[in-house]
């Protein structure tokens, strides 16, 4: 069984990622750079030393402090994203975030003190008393590890706001490419044109189904120009529209278009984006039934699992080529309406309701073509 998932336009995350790890780095360098720095003028100024290797060695323990530090916010970076804390509110962020500063700053304190007496064998200097200086290192380290803590999920606070906008802006901008899509695809001139072309030859033939039609196609113009202000539609209200749009469609078709419906009722209610299943209808209309003198059955299938609206549109014929589906100039050729519709669709979906929502095409058995949509019940929440 072969699949086509409707690929959507390309994205920018890597590029977004370098700068962030950059951004990183940078910040990283000069913040710790910094805090060496200010450690040492004061150890060199305010302490006497006797001799120059005791100020090397000074030094050289700073920078020993400093790098365990710099390594300890690095690697902490990896726990925080493990444990989802960048998604956490403040109220569940903070006490975590206190405890981890203040297990971070024992390590650091114990590492530094043992390594420096312990290992190098230094000598005590100090009037006080270890344990008191090791208490009061660790709570300066806990506070500055707490601030360092702070500036890390506000920049993640920001980034993931920006990254919301981003979203609704470009949910905005498909929003308006289905309007124009709409206009210039679904109910275009071509079609509106060999509809009226079908009710002329009704109006002598069968005056009532003619007065019908007229009904039907007035029922999907204003459908088409109404529904693309809204997010999402009932699913029942596209179900309706759609069953207009076929009933035109076999006006010109006549016997060679059949439709097979197998609705769950309980998917009648749900939400989906407007002018879903009239894309994946018009596609196969487009490329199961007009490109075939035999024509063929058109079934639409709708339930509910899981969590999940389960959408097909099943016709005859083969799995179009990439060509086909995706929108391009082909030997010349104007690209086709109908791949940018589904093109459209698929991204639509993926900004409403996030990642779990799918559309794709693929082969279900010799000479049949599914066009699948999986729509989560709860819309994506940024």
């Amino acid at each position: 069984m072969s699949h086509q998932a409707i690929p959507l336009p390309p994205h920018d995350e890597a590029r977004r990622d370098r700068a962030k790890m950059r951004l990183y780095v940078l910040c990283q360098a000069i913040g710790w750079g910094l805090f060496l720095a200010v450690q040492v003028f004061f150890s060199i100024n305010f302490k006497t030393r006797e001799a120059p290797h005791e100020t090397v060695m000074l030094v050289a323990t700073l920078v020993m402090v400093s790098a365990l530090g710099l390594l300890l916010t690095h690697y902490s970076r990896a726990v925080v994203a493990r444990l989802g804390w960048r998604d956490l509110g403040w109220r569940a962020l903070f006490p975590r975030v206190f405890v981890m500063a203040l297990v971070l700053s024992a390590l650091w304190s114990a590492v530094g003190y043992g390594y420096t007496h312990g290992v190098l064998r230094q000598p005590w200097e100090s009037k006080y008393s270890g344990w008191l200086i090791l208490s009061i290192s660790w709570i300066n380290g806990a506070t500055l590890l707490l601030g360092w803590f702070s500036f890390y999920f506000i920049y993640h606070l920001f980034d993931r706001f920006n990254r919301s906008e981003i979203e609704r802006l470009r949910l905005m901008t498909v929003v308006k490419e289905s309007e124009l899509r709409a206009l210039k695809s679904q109910v275009n001139p071509h079609f509106i044109f060999n509809s009226l072309n079908s009710l002329r030859a009704l109006i002598d033939e069968d005056p009532a189904r003619a007065r019908l039609a007229v009904t039907q196609l007035a029922n999907l113009l204003r459908y088409s120009l109404q529904s693309t202000q809204l997010e999402t539609v009932p699913f029942e209200d596209e179900l309706r529209v759609v069953n207009d749009y076929l009933a035109l469609e076999q006006v010109r078709h006549e016997e060679r278009l059949r439709l097979r419906l197998d609705i769950a009722p309980e998917t009648l209610h749900l939400p989906l984006p407007p002018m879903l299943l009239q894309t994946l209808v018009e596609n196969a209309v487009k490329y199961g039934i007009s490109q075939r003198p035999e024509g063929g059955e058109i079934a639409i299938i709708a339930r509910s699992e899981a969590g999940f609206l389960r959408i097909q549109v099943t016709n005859p014929g083969e799995l179009p080529s990439l060509s086909a589906v995706v929108p391009r100039a082909v030997a010349g050729k104007p690209a086709t309406s109908t791949g940018l519709g589904l093109r459209n669709a698929a991204e639509r979906l993926r900004l409403l309701f996030g990642e779990n929502a799918t559309l794709e095409l693929r082969s279900a058995a010799p000479s049949l073509v599914v066009a699948e949509a999986l729509i989560p019940l709860r819309l994506s929440v940024a």
